[in-house]
């Protein structure tokens, strides 16, 4: 068993000598060509922490940034995959977050993916990031490529005031499941803003009796009202809020399995959750996929991608069981 708090397939190299790596870094792309194996084989080995040493060792040695020589020497879906290992979490996050707002759509998928799964803490230095990153504020960018309630629910949850104890308040959770109730099956129309103050602003433990109460007042699992009541992207951010609730690795195996299945992969999204959750939960989240699909994650990403895009998917997804 990995140590509680490190749940990943990505683990410590022993051993690790970062001007070596950033030596044989340096050699696969020097030249015509590029040696992607031996990019694969280090990078897909390497923590975090321990790629931060081989970037600064990389512009000693070289005297060039090595995000930027990773992004002139590699393309696609491999390089998008790199270059987000070699960033910090927040960083990662950050970047993720400005690239599904810039541009002409907004990619929602990408806000509730992170922001409805992310702790307060991390909210926090996501939001500090961007700033420093892009200079821009996270919250004015959202407002600006969202609106109604669905912004508003992306605002509570950049807000990262949500409790974090783990203490049930029994009449609370009783009154909380009826108001939901009576926000949303009982009447005609629904009040969202009901349903964001509960999902948004409970702890962990207390939503989870929350959901147990809903069904016995409502006859309806949670999730199946979400659906009922809501559509489009607040149906989306509500339902993986709850989702997130009651097991987050769950949510990511789903994640998963739909950017997959059927014609075509969502590459953003499965690249985005390899990338992000290689370190902390990918160990729970193989383990739920197989018990929910009953295949093994790594064999539906060998049936969906090809070529070294494919062979550092499955570098990061350790293993085949």
């Amino acid at each position: 068993m990995a140590a509680l708090g490190n749940r990943g397939t990505v683990t410590e190299a022993s051993g690790f000598k970062p001007e070596e790596d950033a030596q044989k870094i340096y050699g696969a792309m020097k030249g015509a060509g590029t040696n992607e194996a031996t990019i694969i084989e280090i990078i897909a080995h390497r923590t975090i922490a321990q790629r931060q040493k081989i970037k600064e060792a990389f512009k000693q040695s070289v005297g060039k940034e090595l995000l930027d020589c990773l992004k002139s020497e590699l393309t696609g879906n491999f390089e998008s995959v790199v270059v987000g290992l070699m960033m910090l979490g927040p960083v990662y996050d950050a970047y993720e977050l400005r690239n599904a707002i810039k541009g002409a759509g907004t990619e929602e998928a990408c806000l509730i993916d992170i922001l409805a799964s992310r702790t307060n803490s991390e909210v926090k230095e996501i939001i500090a990031t961007y700033k420093r990153v892009h200079d821009k504020s996270l919250e004015d960018d959202i407002c600006g490529d969202t609106s109604g309630m669905f912004q508003r629910v992306l605002v509570s949850l950049l807000s990262a005031g949500r409790d974090e104890s783990t203490k049930v308040d029994e009449a609370q959770a009783v009154q909380d499941a009826k108001d939901i109730y009576e926000a949303g099956e009982a009447r005609w129309g629904t009040d969202e803003v009901k349903f964001l103050t509960v999902l948004c602003v409970r702890n962990r433990n207390h939503l989870l009796r929350v959901f147990q109460e809903y069904q016995k007042v409502s006859g309806r699992d949670i999730e199946d009202s979400i659906k009922r009541e809501m559509s489009g992207s607040l149906e989306d951010a509500f339902l993986a809020i709850v989702k997130c609730m009651k097991n987050k690795p769950a949510f990511f195996a789903e994640r998963l399995y739909k950017s997959m299945k059927g014609l075509g992969t969502t590459d953003s999204v499965l690249i985005r959750i390899v990338v992000a959750r290689a370190e902390i939960d990918m160990l729970d989240i193989k383990a739920e996929f197989l018990k929910m699909y009953g295949k093994t994650l790594h064999s539906f990403i060998k049936g969906d991608t090809s070529g070294d895009y494919r062979k550092i998917l499955l570098e990061l997804c350790g293993g085949e069981k």
